[in-house]
């Protein structure tokens, strides 16, 4: 009998410690997403400031190109 309750107490126990080690994970995961959020809106402008400048120099070398 004492068995039995020991048993159950060690697989409460277990499924606790689970549950703490599962929030933790899913609360990181949720940190971790709002980083890379984050992340993108920071990098967005200087982005798109590197592709316009990309555009520019694709079309200033066609045009010198061409121009021969």
């Amino acid at each position: 009998m004492v068995f039995w309750i020991v048993l159950a107490g060690v697989v409460v126990l277990a499924l606790v410690v689970l549950g703490v080690v599962a929030y933790g994970v899913l609360g990181a995961f949720g940190r971790l997403d709002r980083e890379v959020a984050a992340a993108e809106r920071d990098v967005a402008p200087v982005l798109a400031q590197v592709q316009r400048a990309s555009d520019r120099a694709t079309q200033l070398r066609d045009g010198r190109s061409s121009g021969s």
